[in-house]
């Protein structure tokens, strides 16, 4: 069980563990340049710890800062130690059609892909630990039933929703493949507890794209959107304690018109608060409502 990290004044920062896929003997897909994936996500990589830790309320933390192999279940591990809220693992698309373009968010999903080309990629991915040089099978079971039992749907669609927001930034700077988050049974996202995505930053097999993957500018500008999808998201879910709890604007009241055959109950019952709370908020003496009566609707 995750403890959180200590809480100060200004809130607990938010941990983002930043995963650089492949590394060392594993080199990942390559362009027709010669360009390694494992060496143009971890420059990725980099950008974006720099970025997060830039930005108040967040701390990154890299699961691979060079030029060397860390087995998949052990980047999980060290997602663990650091007590992370959130796990992004970036790598970079191939496939034998070379016009093939686009950047690409994934989640998690055991039973199976959303389609045949995120199926494949999974495969291929999964296979890096045999590359590195490690046995899947010698995991002790009691570390293997908490790593890779993503049975909690809270983590899936929390990773889901943070998917979308990353979308939403991606796509101001770079062409994307699906405007949806996608879903495949990549190991590297099967954390229980910590939302966990897998990016696709683009196809290093379409020259055009190999070549912005080696182009700083590119690689910043990409940085810069995936920091702000992961601000945005916890903007809009911060952790207990954190930074952004501590931040964040207190809630409004909502304002409900009265329609035809409405009664107060269930107007309470549709806002989550009590019928004694909405009568107390609308100075009502009764539980009576009028057709087109606007009704202050307290938070929470």
């Amino acid at each position: 069980m995750r403890h959180a990290p200590p809480v100060s004044e200004r809130g607990r920062d938010v941990i983002v563990a930043v995963d650089a896929g492949h590394g060392g003997d594993d080199p990942g897909a390559s362009g027709r340049k010669g360009t390694h994936e494992k060496d143009v996500v971890v420059a990725i990589a980099r950008r974006v710890a720099e970025e997060l830790n830039a930005q108040p309320g967040m701390h990154a933390v890299l699961v691979r800062s060079g030029d060397y192999f860390v087995p998949l279940r052990k980047r999980l591990e060290i997602a663990h130690a650091a007590q992370a809220d959130f796990f992004m693992s970036i790598h970079a698309d191939s496939y034998h059609d070379t016009s093939a373009t686009g950047a690409t968010v994934y989640v998690l999903n055991e039973k199976g892909a959303t389609d045949e080309a995120a199926l494949r990629l999974a495969q291929r991915e999964n296979a890096s630990d045999l590359i590195g040089g490690v046995s899947l099978a010698d995991t002790d079971q009691t570390l293997a039933r908490v790593l890779l039992d993503l049975s909690q749907n809270a983590a899936l669609s929390a990773s889901t929703a943070a998917g979308q927001r990353l979308i939403k930034k991606m796509s101001e700077v770079t062409p994307m493949r699906r405007m949806q988050v996608q879903q495949a049974p990549f190991l590297v996202l099967k954390s229980p507890d910590i939302p966990s995505v897998l990016v696709e930053t683009a196809y290093i097999s379409n020259p055009r794209e190999e070549a912005s993957l080696r182009d700083a500018q590119y690689q910043a500008s990409l940085a810069r959107a995936l920091r702000e999808g992961i601000v945005d998201y916890f903007t809009a879910n911060p952790p207990q304690g954190s930074f952004f709890a501590h931040t964040a604007e207190p809630p409004q009241s909502a304002v409900h018109q009265v329609a035809r055959g409405e009664t107060l109950s269930e107007i309470a019952e549709r806002y989550r608060v009590s019928t004694a709370t909405l009568r107390r908020s609308n100075s009502l003496k009764t539980d009576s409502v009028q057709v087109g009566q606007l009704l202050r609707i307290p938070p929470g």
